[in-house]
């Protein structure tokens, strides 16, 4: 077996068991999702922590990244160079932004697999995927067509309920709109821009990313109409789960950066205060002189 497959067999089988484990502990598909949700997020909070902060350090240093763009407009090689010294400079990985998402993607796939259910085309039973222990109370319940939660089936898809009926598919409909929501609030919190901080200029190419990653809860709202309703819910609370955390990062950010330039301030006053007496003023050296002339 080549590492590739060990690695995605590995990932398969340790979230069909986590998501067995906690079914066990509150006998609820619905809840089970969110609370293997949760513990995903949680052990990926270091990324989104650096994810954070490196798209926060961006904005500040786009005064700079303009000035540098503008002086080297012509000669590429030399602008690149300087860009990545000023991130070295300052300590920032622009692909940090990035990182979160690309190591998701495995965990999406691999959730997709985990929560996917396909019907045996001789007798239309069922069948779940091999990644869940065939000995757990999950499968049993969900062989029993236990799978409801807040008036949704999580192992179908919003389109296939919306061919059953469409008071079946308005629970499915919601959470997508929940998706999106989120999505773009997620965006708008991260983004803003306090309006008397200078330092939150953004370049054009920055406002190009930021345009073109508007689109992204869209997408994921349309993907979400084909996907099974556990993985739509999975979306949801991690969108959810995602914006409290960033909530707390800029919180405790802002916290540190009040505090900083309160104790800067206050430590800068006295010194000024103490130097200013040793300076001669203009004023007393012209009298100076005018008693050097009498």
């Amino acid at each position: 077996m080549n590492p590739f497959s060990a690695f995605w067999n590995g990932l398969l089988g340790l979230l069909g068991s986590a998501l067995a484990f906690f079914y066990d502990i509150v006998p609820n598909y619905g809840v089970a999702i969110i609370l293997l949700t949760i513990v995903i997020m949680l052990l990926m909070f270091p990324l989104t922590l650096k994810q954070t902060r490196s798209m926060r350090a961006m904005q500040t240093i786009q005064p700079e990244v303009k000035r540098i763009q503008k002086e080297f407009k012509g000669d590429k090689e030399e602008l690149n160079k300087q860009l990545m010294a000023l991130y070295q400079e300052r300590g920032i990985n622009p692909a940090a932004g990035c990182l979160p998402l690309l190591l998701q993607a495995p965990i999406w796939f691999a959730l997709f697999r985990v929560l996917s259910v396909t019907n045996d085309p001789d007798t239309g039973a069922p069948i779940f995927s091999d990644a869940l222990p065939t000995d757990s109370s999950l499968v049993e319940s969900l062989r029993a067509g236990d799978s409801g939660f807040l008036g949704m089936d999580l192992l179908i898809t919003p389109g296939d309920a919306l061919g059953i009926g469409l008071g079946q598919a308005i629970p499915y409909i919601l959470l997508i709109v929940i998706i999106v929501a989120s999505g773009f609030f997620q965006q708008h919190q991260m983004m803003r821009r306090r309006a008397n901080d200078p330092e939150q200029e953004q370049s054009a190419q920055t406002q190009s990313v930021q345009r073109a990653m508007r689109f992204m809860p869209l997408l994921i709202g349309v993907f979400s109409w084909r996907f099974p309703g556990g993985l739509v819910l999975y979306f949801a609370a991690s969108n959810l789960f995602r914006i409290g955390q960033q909530a707390v990062i800029l919180r405790d950010e802002k916290q540190a950066r009040d505090n900083g330039q309160g104790t800067t301030t206050a430590i800068a006053q006295p010194i000024v205060e103490a130097e200013a007496p040793k300076r001669p003023s203009p004023n007393a050296s012209k009298k100076k002189k005018k008693r050097k002339r009498k």
